[in-house]
């Protein structure tokens, strides 16, 4: 996985965010929240690098403070779902009989909550909700698909041998699930947890742009929704067009990750990227639509016989 381009190149683009995020004191050079009457809808300078808003904040300091908040919700909703995928799923798809039916019902019924209207009752309950309960709605209306793609895999390893000569041994159930069973799920854990990362962060900046979400929990959605409740569209284009192309990136930067991953868990992707690799080595096209063959010099037969040639 770390020698694909692809999944390579999501994880520098998800590492140059985290570290904006961690480093962002540092990084911004002024107060987000700073108002300069006398700065009002700049466009990009030497002094403001991505121009002003209506009220003179700095628009790239509020970017670089506003990744803070999207990598928070957006890695704590993915840990909630992620560990309730993992219990629920594993556990549905080993166990047998009714428990197993009762789980995956409700995977089912948390698969078809809207986490929208959720979303809006619980922000309504208070005045400024905070990051982990933003995160904790989100992750609670997200974990059900990654339960059940790990209950159908669950179900196909628990008849394999290795899981039967464990049970036969006496070993316990827990065992059983944490050390046989979920080496073998990793990839598709990790698989899942990209896809849940990239639903949370979506959500987190819809919610927000709408304006479920408080406007003072800073983010690129709240960035958003302020350019379109003063018409920056389209003449301000640098208070919206910075915002909408990190969540595009990061968006990228996941999907990149993803492709990589896929790539180790199926086989068939794995052999055919390496060798798409080893045909780029060699200088041929990969989108040939005639496989490239190597031809060897014809050599003279007996005389009186016609020359031959081979292909190799």
């Amino acid at each position: 996985m770390f020698g694909n381009r692809k999944s390579a190149t999501g994880l520098i683009i998800l590492g140059v965010f985290v570290l904006v995020a961690i480093f962002a004191p540092w990084i911004a050079p002024y107060d987000p929240n700073a108002q300069h009457l006398d700065q009002t809808l700049q466009p990009p300078s030497f002094q403001h690098l991505l121009g002003t808003t209506h009220i003179g904040q700095d628009v790239f300091s509020q970017l670089v403070y506003g990744t803070r908040g999207v990598l928070v919700v957006g890695f704590l909703a993915t840990i909630m779902a992620t560990v309730v995928a993992i219990v629920v799923g594993v556990t549905a798809g080993y166990l047998r009989g009714w428990k197993s039916e009762s789980l995956s019902a409700l995977s089912n019924v948390f698969l078809v909550i809207p986490g929208l209207p959720l979303m809006i009752i619980v922000a309504s309950q208070f005045d400024d909700p905070p990051l982990p309960l933003i995160a904790a709605v989100l992750g609670l209306t997200g974990w059900a698909w990654g339960a059940r793609v790990l209950r159908a895999q669950t179900m196909s390893l628990r008849n394999r041998d290795f899981i039967q000569a464990a049970r036969a041994n006496g070993e316990p159930l827990h065992r059983i699930i944490l050390v046989e069973m979920l080496p073998n799920l990793m990839a598709i854990i990790a698989s899942s947890f990209v896809g849940t990362m990239t639903a949370a962060v979506l959500g987190l900046t819809t919610l927000a742009f709408i304006g479920v979400i408080p406007v003072s929990n800073l983010n690129w959605g709240t960035i958003l929704f302020w350019a379109q409740q003063n018409n920056a569209f389209p003449d301000y284009w640098w208070w919206y067009v910075p915002a909408g192309l990190c969540i595009a990136l990061l968006g990228v930067a996941l999907a990149l990750i993803n492709f990589g991953i896929d790539e180790y868990v199926n086989p068939r992707l794995r052999s055919a990227g390496e060798r798409a690799r080893a045909m780029k080595r060699k200088g041929m096209n990969v989108n040939a639509a005639v496989t490239q063959v190597r031809t060897e010099p014809t050599t003279a037969g007996p005389a009186g016989s016609a020359p031959e040639s081979t292909t190799a």
